[in-house]
């Protein structure tokens, strides 16, 4: 029989479950409660009961801060996409919480210095949706340089418009790609593929894919583009990146594309842009304040102006990104749980130590202060715990230490590293 504990300064918890009889154990699943909101995909849900998680319950809507205080405190696991704001006031309500699941590309939803404060990993699908706005973007660019949206509009309205006026291929156009990350050399080698030209623009250094080419300046990538797509993370140095001044640089009749953040462009400004004639068209799926759920009234500056095509935020949105994105995050939780990897955490350092037979795991996260790693080996030592594998990673805040001991004396490891200086959580996990 095996005694399995979680502990951090709030709360230590004792489970007991019983040996398999394979010599490898986990903490009881049975007692783990899992969380999804925002309607993450079934995905999910069907992943962790299939590895026997039974307390696994799935909301279709975001939840406000004050709900979240109230449900989080009994929660191991928690799942959100974006609009779930998790504070500082809910981390610290949190007092089971392991890890949090951002089942979307970003994580600035969640606190990131609160949790890792408090040791709760965080993990997210950086990648799983780049294929589903990259082909969507080049699928807006042809629309709107054929302004499809003005004749789509006038059909609807009972009006013919066969008129090739304003109407152009994108073939031998120039696409600018600000933002040349996953998404945005995804989008360039979908461009290149039709037969378009590829600049691109990154305030980091990034090889060029195809025959893409390194604008040395934004003035110059908007300047010479035809089409110009976002595809930037939302930050200080990025608000409103499109602005009043940028756009007097833009070529004439060129495009603009945001499926990024909604706070990368001054709508207002973009607005004053398509009237005057500077742009011909835009494309915009995220914006400044979006509606909390389906069905709520929407404004926008953006919108009644011609050859505009407006989206509620459903650029990854898609049946294989979702289910991409489910599997994704969920084996990354998974793994945190069962095995103590951390690859693709935004707070806790990421570390992957192999499964050592014949021991027990210790995972250990503490402050990043000297001689927590000596404090921890001069203990064990001290007491003739024999350490089998140990491996130490450590970011500017805290340590992640992942300890395989021997079996016999688990038990009193565990009790020992509770009692280390600086220790933030403590957790057997076999």
């Amino acid at each position: 029989m095996l005694v399995v504990r979680f502990f951090n300064r709030k709360f230590l918890i004792f489970a007991i479950i019983m040996s398999t009889g394979t010599g490898k154990t986990s903490y009881p699943k049975e007692k783990i409660r899992i969380l999804f909101l925002e309607n993450i995909s079934d995905t999910a849900v069907k992943y962790f009961k299939q590895q026997g998680y039974v307390q696994v319950e799935k909301i279709t809507r975001a939840m406000t801060e004050e709900e979240l205080i109230r449900e989080i405190r009994d929660v191991h696991i928690l799942g959100i996409r974006s609009k779930t704001q998790v504070t500082q006031k809910v981390i610290e309500a949190a007092q089971k919480l392991q890890a949090i699941g951002c089942f979307c590309i970003g994580v600035n939803q969640v606190n990131l210095q609160a949790a890792t404060k408090n040791g709760v990993v965080v993990f997210n699908a950086p990648y799983s949706n780049t294929r589903s706005v990259a082909e969507l973007v080049i699928g807006l660019a042809i629309m709107l340089i054929r302004r499809i949206p003005d004749k789509n509009k006038a059909a609807h309205e009972g009006i013919w418009m066969k008129d090739a006026k304003g109407s152009y291929e994108l073939r031998g156009k120039t696409l600018g790609i600000i933002g040349y990350g996953n998404i945005g050399s995804q989008v360039s080698v979908l461009a290149e593929a039709i037969g378009m030209k590829v600049l691109f623009y990154d305030v980091e250094t990034k090889l060029p894919l195809g025959n893409a080419v390194n604008a040395k300046t934004l003035k110059e990538l908007v300047g010479r583009s035809d089409v110009i797509t976002l595809h930037v993370p939302e930050n200080a140095q990025t608000h409103n990146i499109i602005n009043k001044n940028l756009l007097k640089h833009f070529k004439k009749d060129s495009i603009l594309i945001n499926y990024a953040r909604g706070t990368v462009v001054d709508l207002d400004a973009l607005r004053k842009s398509l009237l005057e004639g500077q742009l011909s068209g835009a494309a915009i799926d995220v914006f400044p304040w979006e509606p909390e759920k389906n069905g709520d009234r929407f404004q926008s500056p953006m919108q009644d102006l011609p050859n505009v095509i407006l989206t509620p935020h459903i650029g990854g949105s898609t049946e294989e990104a979702q289910q991409n994105i489910g599997e994704d995050v969920s084996a990354k939780l998974y793994n945190y749980l069962e095995k103590g990897i951390t690859f693709g955490s935004h707070t806790v350092p990421a570390l992957a130590l192999p499964p050592q037979e014949g021991a027990h795991r210790i995972l250990h996260i503490h402050n990043n202060v000297p001689g927590v790693l000596s404090e921890i080996n001069t203990q064990l030592s001290k007491h003739k715990i024999n350490i089998v594998s140990q491996y130490l990673k450590t970011n500017e805040e805290i340590g992640y230490v992942v300890l395989d001991v021997d079996k016999n004396i688990s038990g009193r490891a565990l009790q020992l590293l509770k009692e280390v200086k600086g220790t933030i959580k403590v957790r057997m996990l076999y």
